[in-house]
């Protein structure tokens, strides 16, 4: 092939070199369907993925024997099966491609994760204790032991159908490779069904280990007729996200209010112990608490985690020892709660003002959405195992203690906690209390880091800066500007509110709102994945939809009294991530219209219209296909190109983890001699991105060479199946050289038959498959040895990493709403958050940037 095109090939090569078609080019420069789904099979089908055009008219003028050979050769490749280097076989190989969800644990080595749970998921829930029954019974006051059987009661029966009932054994089943949470449930059911709203999905993602599913009951027609549903109407897909985003944003919501609930709660155990220590002493201390608690988030959860567990393990030590203490000491009775009819003279006695109370009832239970979002540094095995038989039961004694006290003490409701305390053991309950409730509010401020996190991977938050405080758990993440925006919302809230029961009107709110998004979540799940019986399927929200939506009717109630602080702050959230993501989408599309042809590169020639100098050139973009129109202004702009292009699309898919071996797919752009090459690199939305620019561009630039000789085996196998072809029917076919490179290189790989980007690369101790003995080394090898050289050359001579400065607009014809959003909101939070490339500490003399409109 010569500058100026492609080389004209002999009517018997025809049917190994189709002819251009706008999608992805095999190395000789002929094109591949992207989208196509086939395998890698030759067969005569082969025409859904490439353009026949004068490449059947080709074939038709050649020799009979040719057409023979033709008809032979594929017919044969047709039969075969898949290639051992196939990325679908490869997936399934992988060691620890699940995570530790696909671990099966010892009985020791489960017990001891049941206990780290302590002090992970069950601190919020833990210290619910300490305000309860306060707000509960400042809404119902204690006439007879009706109100407190009766609260008593329904804090139990609460506590065993949402936390034990719903989530222990049902929800935490429905976890995304042993991850939790509203985001991998919507990864869950957007791998079953097409209803992602996320704009660089393609199939090829599906071929990732931890992205198929294994469905445990054949395909009903019910779960397919909800599937047809869903995908094709975009009313259910935006329901579904908005559903998700809602969700995401109650968690931070309730990020919020948990560390000033929690700490202020402890600190007021004071009152009344220390004289003088009023409610403006409780404030200033609660403020200093909270700032000191906020403050050593940098140092990260590692360095203070294996005190967690212990101290949790203490409280819950403590819950049960003094409730026991409390039901012998005062009233036995209390046992009568575990009937449920007290509920029913509970309300029947205080009518409207019981109804009132469901609001603090709803505390207890703050904390339960934590067994299931913060599932992913656990197993669900642990999880239950720690709440059946250390806090299920220690939260029943607990509140079963509180409640004899107050038979016999019904005054002390306001300090309910503190006073059933004996008080030799004030002190240390005291401070076990108050490190109880600051690691209860870890807690939270870590699920808010993490849903923030997955939000980014997910494209529907802003990119903004987060550090990993750890090297061995992945989880452990700090986002300085969340940290300190919580900081301040904290002390905002304990200094204008000045009391926990004003808070606790405030508080559950989110909480009962994530309850619900999960339940409808769930619901699809059980439907689509599980398959279950369609009775037991309706049984699972009416039973918790209907428990979750009185509660929240409860919480809604007190919106006037606090309850809108939550719901203004999900709101702000949701607003955020929902234009992000809007805005996100409509840009990629813009730039998939925009995307430029192969037709006119390959009319540019090798050279491209322009000079090449040695160099890696990386240009960034979002398009999984296709060359993206920045590629058009840098060689308007730019007096020279890189001799080396490769398009670089950092792309995140809905699994928790893509393994490393499945990380980098690589797809030759064009032909040999233009040294033009596709990448994705592909990462779960819990995988960790801490690499500086150097072991990124190592990483990359070990793949792309295991890319080049894989492909140069594939090309070496196949003219020597092909020559075996040929001698089996007698027929010799000189297949034309050009001057660029040898003549095996006119040959498509197998490989790249495969639907997206294939051959995927492990990049740091993966090798290539094994194959015949009659693959060529580099030395055997001129055409590959000199490519290697001239990718040598160009890693000498550095990398520049080309970008695109974007300005995204709304069209002129386009609604005020629209203007709006795009225009203002969403460019601000363009012009605010990250850029791509901070994420490798990319050098600024390293990087040159091109102006770009995108008209959306």
């Amino acid at each position: 092939m010569d500058d100026g095109g492609i080389q004209e090939e002999s009517p018997s090569a025809r049917f190994l070199t189709p002819t251009r078609s706008g999608g992805s080019r095999w190395v000789d420069g002929s094109e591949v369907d992207s989208s196509e789904s086939a395998g890698w099979s030759l067969g005569d089908d082969r025409s859904a993925g490439t353009t026949s055009g004068d490449g059947g008219a080709a074939a038709s003028s050649g020799a009979p024997a040719s057409r023979v050979s033709s008809g032979t050769f594929r017919r044969r490749l047709g039969k075969k099966p898949r290639r051992v280097d196939s990325l679908d076989v490869e997936a399934m190989n992988v060691r620890g491609a699940h995570g530790h969800s696909s671990k099966e644990l010892s009985m020791l080595s489960t017990i001891a994760m049941a206990f780290q749970t302590l002090g992970v998921v069950y601190g919020d829930m833990g210290t619910s204790p300490l305000y309860v029954f306060s707000d509960v019974f400042s809404k119902v006051p204690i006439k007879s032991e009706v109100e407190i059987l009766g609260a008593l009661s329904l804090v139990m029966y609460t506590i065993a159908l949402v936390p034990f009932a719903k989530y222990v054994f049902i929800v935490l089943k429905a976890n995304d490779n042993g991850e939790g949470g509203t985001f991998a449930l919507y990864s869950l059911i957007c791998r079953y069904a097409k209803v992602s709203l996320l704009p660089n999905q393609q199939r090829v993602d599906e071929d990732i280990s931890s992205f198929r599913l294994k469905l445990p009951t054949p395909e009903l027609e019910r779960a397919m007729f909800v599937k047809d549903c869903l995908e094709k109407k975009p009313l259910f897909k935006n329901i579904l996200l908005f559903l998700v985003l809602m969700g995401t944003s109650m968690v931070i919501g309730d990020g919020i209010l948990t560390p000033s609930m929690s700490v202020m709660s402890a600190v007021s155990g004071l009152q009344g112990q220390v004289p003088g220590f009023d409610t403006d002493a409780v404030v200033i201390v609660s403020i200093i608490v909270l700032v000191l608690l906020f403050s050593v988030q940098r140092f990260g959860t590692g360095k203070v985690g294996f005190m967690f567990a212990p101290i949790l393990g203490l409280w819950f030590i403590n819950l049960g020892s003094i409730g026991i203490y409390n039901i012998v000491k005062y009233d036995m009775s209390v046992v009568r709660a575990f009937n449920p009819m007290y509920i029913y003279l509970f309300f029947k006695t205080n009518g409207l003002k019981a109804w009132s109370s469901l609001g603090g009832c709803v505390l207890c239970i703050t904390g339960a959405e934590a067994m299931f979002a913060d599932l992913g540094h656990f197993s669900v095995k642990s999880i239950q195992v720690a709440f059946t038989a250390v806090v299920f039961p220690c939260l029943l004694i607990a509140y079963m203690g509180q409640a004899a006290f107050l038979m016999k003490n019904p005054l002390a409701v306001e300090r309910i906690f503190y006073d059933s305390v004996p008080g030799v053991l004030f002190w240390p309950v005291f401070v076990i209390a108050t490190l109880a409730a600051m690691i209860a509010s870890q807690a939270m401020i870590s699920a808010t880091f993490s849903c923030i996190k997955q939000a980014m991977a997910l494209g529907c938050f802003p990119r903004i800066k987060i550090i990993h405080t750890s090297k061995k758990i992945m989880g452990q993440i700090y986002i300085p500007v969340m940290n300190w925006f919580l900081m301040v919302m904290c002390i905002i809230i304990v200094a204008a509110f000045r009391s926990t029961n004003d808070i606790a009107n405030a508080y559950g709110i989110a909480e009962v709102g994530v309850m619900m998004v999960s339940t409808v979540l769930v619901t699809l799940v059980m439907l689509l994945i599980w398959q279950t019986n369609l009775v037991l399927v309706l049984c699972f929200p009416v039973l918790f939809g209907a428990v979750e939506f009185v509660y929240l009717t409860a919480v809604l109630s007190k919106i006037q009294e606090g309850g809108w602080l939550p719901l203004a702050f999900s709101s702000l959230f949701l607003c955020i991530m929902y234009t992000w993501n809007y805005g996100s989408v409509l840009k990629y599309q813009s730039e998939m219209r925009g995307k430029i042809s192969l037709d006119f590169i390959l009319d540019l020639g090798a050279t491209l219209g322009t000079v090449r100098v040695p160099g890696i050139g990386l240009v960034y973009n979002e398009l999984v296909q296709g060359i993206p129109s920045i590629f058009g202004q840098l060689l308007v702009t730019l007096p020279a190109m890189h001799s080396t292009i490769v398009f670089v699309c950092i792309k995140y898919v809905p699994v928790p983890y893509v393994p490393l071996e499945e990380r980098f797919l690589f797809r030759r752009v064009g032909q040999k001699d233009y040294h033009m090459f596709r990448c994705v690199a592909r990462y779960g939305y819990k995988d960790v991105r801490k690499e500086d620019h150097g072991f990124f561009e190592q990483l990359l630039v070990e793949s792309l060479e295991k890319f080049l000789r894989r492909e140069a085996q594939e090309l070496a196998l196949e003219a020597n199946t092909m020559e075996a072809e040929r001698d089996d029917i007698s027929v010799v076919s000189e297949v034309p050289q050009s001057p660029a490179c040898e003549g095996d290189l006119q040959t498509p790989l197998l490989s790249d038959q495969r639907s997206g980007d294939d051959n995927g690369m492990d990049t740091r101790d993966g090798s290539a498959p094994v194959l015949p003995s009659s693959s060529l080394s580099a030395e055997e090898d001129p055409a590959l040895e000199y490519e290697l050289e001239a990718l040598r050359e160009a890693i000498a001579s550095g990398f520049t990493y080309l970008l695109a400065h974007g300005d995204v607009r709304a069209r002129k014809e386009s609604f005020f709403t629209k203007k709006f959003i795009i225009n203002y909101f969403y460019a601000f939070l363009r012009r605010n958050c990250r850029a791509g490339t901070a994420t490798l500490k990319v050098p600024h003399s390293n990087i040159m940037r091109v102006g770009m409109t995108y008209m959306v």
